[in-house]
């Protein structure tokens, strides 16, 4: 029979997913790093995923294609869902799940660290613009009695002067700062699981560098509250591009969750990249 089916244009796929958790019918997997129709009977032709592509790899058409199923894709869904309760089991045994809230008793932060939570009018905490344009001034120490001029220009172990620091905002706490802040307007956004900067030797110059900096731990924070912070900033400001770095380890996941079901909330899908790295500090996905 002839009826409306989508077709994936793998050429403009960046493999991110989004249509992944956009299609309640389980139709799309992602094969090799690309977006792939798994079977015509489970793609029921609504276009669910079509506002889940940030590149429009996905257009929906009129061809010749199986019957929708809806038979088969409860059993499918169902035989996923059992695929994936032990896998669910043993990582919850090693204590590498994260995806849910953390409590305090456990390995979360505890309760300040919710959406909202009061920060009891914490200086440190106030939104502010970084600017390096000027130079260290001689003369000016730091806490320990170094001269600041001469520190920014002593050279590493390798020779060459220490880089700089590409910071351009602050808090960077994902739980502190107020998405009403201005510096979100036309941002590019990174959103950056805590340990990748310390993993990542160039993570400065390769990542915080012209963006935006949003840092979190899916495995010791609440994603709901990570998902309902980026949805508002999403919601209020015109984001022009996302970035994620996430490590390469199960609990990891949950910050990518986050930061896809936020843009899917917001309704606002923007050009969307996922850096992955391993603990050995080597980028194992972009």
């Amino acid at each position: 029979m002839k009826r409306k089916i989508i077709v994936i244009h793998e050429e403009l796929c960046n493999g991110c997913g989004l249509c992944v958790d956009t299609c309640h019918e389980g139709a799309i997997e992602l094969v090799d790093g690309r977006a792939r129709l798994v079977s015509d009977i489970y793609c029921d032709g609504l276009g669910d995923c079509l506002t889940g592509c940030p590149t429009g790899a996905i257009e929906m058409i009129q061809r010749e294609a199986a019957p929708y199923d809806d038979e088969a894709v409860q059993l499918r869904m169902a035989e996923r869902k059992q695929a994936l309760e032990p896998a669910g089991s043993v990582l919850n045994a090693a204590g590498l799940t994260g995806g849910g809230a953390a409590t305090q008793e456990d390995h979360g932060h505890g309760p300040l660290h919710g959406r909202g939570a009061p920060h009891g009018g914490c200086p440190g905490s106030m939104a502010r613009r970084i600017g390096r344009l000027e130079p260290a001034v001689p003369g000016v120490t730091d806490a320990s009695g170094t001269d600041a001029a001469t520190l920014a220009e002593a050279p590493s172990q390798s020779g060459q002067a220490p880089a700089p620091s590409e910071l351009s905002q602050w808090p960077i706490q994902l739980h502190l700062v107020n998405p009403a802040n201005p510096y979100f307007d036309d941002a590019h956004l990174l959103i950056a699981a805590d340990c990748t900067a310390f993993a990542y030797a160039d993570f400065h110059k390769d990542f915080i560098r012209d963006r935006i900096t949003l840092i979190g731990c899916p495995k010791l924070d609440d994603t709901v509250a990570y998902t309902e912070k980026l949805t508002d900033i999403l919601t209020a400001h015109n984001v022009r591009s996302i970035t994620v770095t996430r490590m390469a380890v199960p609990c990891c996941g949950g910050i990518v969750q986050s930061v896809k079901q936020a843009m899917l909330a917001a309704r606002t899908i923007v050009p969307y990249r996922e850096v992955t790295i391993g603990i050995d500090g080597v980028v194992m996905k972009l």
